[in-house]
């Protein structure tokens, strides 16, 4: 079906929507991935395109009642990658989940809280029979070695935060999605050089392409504090693209939705019982000034392991920032705790 095909009344409901869907945009957008929103006109066109998996259920145990219309809310969002020339590994041949998000949603569905995991963050990861054996190691290995369940499994198992949904988009979508946006200002306060094309981008603010923006996203190593520097390089890109969408209204440009909607979708592999449509309606009130970041603390970013270089999270205070999201006291632990990243 071409945009030109979509009737007129459609757009004129997905316009009502436009809080619903820029607040997804926001919260799963890039982050190194891609993301997912929903309206309520066009929902089969966009929704079939999503790819669904059981992710949650084994090793994740249910909330006793889940309310999508009221209380707070938990999603795990996980970036992974495929790049070629790399071996590949587990269940997910040759993906490494290169971002990994908590997205605490308060109970007055106002304000939300991304939460970075470094992926480098040496954890217990639960066994899975014929690939892992259980034990300590990065926790982005969750992903190769059990999938997108597994994954979860680890994050749960480490916060003991409850999770609503899953949601698992893929790298690739970044350089379209920008440049649907028709490119993004970012504003960096460090100097980050590209270890894959050469490209140096001093402090400063620059104009980013798609490509531009995603061989951003993936630095680390030449980035001050490694893959910290690189989570705030990822919120950084977060923030510019929901700023160009409400500045530019393209929420109420029928054939640039079509085209974004279109890729972030099909860039998407969410819970099998995960609703889109409730999701949507459950974030329309967030706004990007109501959007906040946090990184888990840390207590040394070059602990030897047998997995290589690994971050050891401090944990007094990551266990403190994992309780306020259980009990939807974030808003006081970021007062007494300021982030120091994506202000």
């Amino acid at each position: 079906m071409s945009t030109r095909s979509l009737s007129r009344a459609p757009w004129r409901r997905l316009a009502r929507w436009q809080k619903a869907m820029l607040a997804v945009v926001v919260l799963f957008a890039v982050l190194c991935t891609g993301l997912v929103t929903i309206g309520l006109g066009a929902r089969h066109r966009y929704e079939g395109r999503v790819q669904r998996e059981d992710i949650l259920g084994r090793g994740v145990p249910p909330r006793d009642e889940q309310r999508w219309d009221r209380g707070p809310l938990n999603l795990l969002l996980l970036g992974s990658d495929s790049r070629d020339g790399e071996p590949d590994e587990g269940r997910y041949p040759g993906q490494r989940s290169d971002a990994i998000m908590l997205v605490h949603v308060n109970a007055a569905r106002d304000v939300a809280t991304v939460v970075s995991i470094p992926r480098d963050s040496y954890v217990d990861v639960p066994a899975r029979p014929g690939s892992w054996a259980g034990g300590p190691n990065k926790i982005n290995a969750a992903l190769a070695f059990g999938g997108a369940a597994l994954a979860a499994e680890t994050v749960h198992r480490l916060t003991g935060v409850p999770i609503d949904g899953v949601l698992v988009a893929n790298f690739a979508a970044v350089r379209t999605i920008v440049d649907v946006v028709g490119g993004i200002t970012v504003c960096l306060p460090h100097e980050v050089v590209s270890t894959d094309t050469g490209t140096r981008w001093p402090v400063g603010c620059h104009q980013l392409t798609g490509p531009a923006a995603d061989d951003l996203v993936r630095q680390r190593h030449n980035v001050p504090g490694g893959d910290l520097g690189r989570i705030h390089d990822q919120q950084l890109v977060v923030r510019a693209i929901a700023e160009k969408i409400t500045a530019d209204g393209l929420l109420t440009n029928p054939a640039r939705l079509d085209r974004l909607l279109t890729t972030a979708t099909e860039s998407l592999t969410v819970d099998r019982d995960l609703d889109l449509t409730e999701l949507a309606l459950a974030v329309r009130r967030i706004r990007p000034e109501t959007l906040r970041f946090v990184t888990v603390p840390v207590a040394d970013t070059n602990l030897s392991t047998p997995a290589g270089s690994a971050v050891r999270l401090d944990e007094a205070r990551a266990d403190a920032l994992f309780g306020a999201v259980r009990e939807d006291t974030v808003e006081q632990w970021l007062a007494a705790n300021p982030p120091t990243v994506a202000d």
